[in-house]
């Protein structure tokens, strides 16, 4: 068997299947998301349910929309009917997957959620079904045939169940003006989160491990104070503690060959004046742009008056995961 060959065919079916079930959406979809806001509106959450292969493909759709600002929770049908039905507001809103729409899981939930006075929208392939007759929304996830060679295993419908979700998910998210931001605020731990989150006062140099020395000084009190502070540069400032200049380790393998010996030389005649800066509420990200465009190593943090508070170091970039 043509391995490569095969999958590549496994592939197209499914994309196939996902232009079918995207040329197919109507009005129906813009009534699933109307009515979904106004649940949200009224203070509900979306509870996704389905069983078999649908089971996982519901987990992460409910996953997906609370993750995009749209309060959403996974509920396994048969856990419904043992206990599981507490968590159904009469403010939510079913969403439940079956491409039969003859799940007798779901069959057997549906009578008791209409009960609680929940509304239900489905996605299935089925239009005469019992769930979609059940469902005060339907949106039709219809293909042309399964993946599977024998037309059995759900593939290509899951696929497209999946990404009928995902639409859902993000349409929410804008409708609802969900921004960067929040999504970093619901993923604090992951890269975005610390992007977003993370302010240069949260990871500048501060202290004993903030090298300085003022004017005037010389250069072997630079190095002794870089050595300290175990820092590959050291800010210069003046008698009100703003910022004259900015020495490095790099300027001063530069003038080490220097022949009258650069250990006794006036800092100020060696540093950079007027480096560049920004503020400590500038976002870590910033401090990672400004080394990516200018090729340095060392930024200095100051206050609205100029005057030293920290120091950003590149190496420490990696320890706070930002790069």
């Amino acid at each position: 068997m043509k391995y490569v060959e095969k999958a590549k065919e496994v592939i197209a079916l499914e994309m196939a299947a996902l232009k079918k079930v995207r040329d197919s959406l109507g009005k129906e979809f813009n009534q699933a998301v109307k009515l979904i806001l106004e649940r949200l509106k009224q203070g509900g959450k979306v509870v996704v349910t389905g069983v078999g292969k649908n089971l996982p493909i519901g987990q992460k759709i409910a996953s997906t929309l609370t993750s995009t600002g749209c309060p959403a929770i996974f509920m396994h049908p048969s856990d419904a009917m043992h206990g599981d039905l507490g968590i159904l507001h009469n403010t939510d809103i079913l969403l439940a997957l079956s491409y039969s729409g003859e799940s007798e899981e779901l069959m057997n939930l549906i009578p008791v959620v209409r009960r609680y006075g929940v509304s239900i929208i489905s996605l299935c392939g089925v239009a005469g079904s019992a769930l979609a007759k059940n469902s005060d929304v339907v949106v039709l996830v219809t293909v042309d045939r399964e993946a599977c060679p024998f037309n059995m295993a759900p593939t290509s419908s899951t696929t497209a169940t999946l990404a009928v979700g995902d639409a859902l998910a993000m349409i929410l998210l804008e409708a609802q003006g969900f921004k960067k931001e929040d999504y970093a605020k619901l993923h604090p731990g992951g890269a975005i989160g610390r992007t977003l989150l993370l302010r240069v006062s949260d990871i500048m140099r501060t202290g004993d491990r903030l090298a300085k020395v003022r004017t005037g000084s010389t250069v072997r009190d630079a190095v002794l104070a870089m050595t300290s502070a175990r820092s590959g540069s050291v800010a210069v400032v003046d008698e009100q503690d703003r910022v004259a200049g900015i020495f490095t380790d790099g300027d001063l393998r530069r003038h080490i060959g220097d022949p009258s010996g650069v250990g006794d030389r006036l800092i100020d005649e060696v540093m950079t004046p007027g480096p560049i800066t920004l503020g400590r509420n500038h976002l870590a990200v910033d401090a990672l742009a400004i080394y990516e465009k200018h090729n340095i190593d060392d930024l200095i943090v100051v206050d609205e008056k100029k005057r030293l508070v920290g120091m950003v170091d590149i190496q420490d970039l990696p320890k706070f995961k930002i790069f």
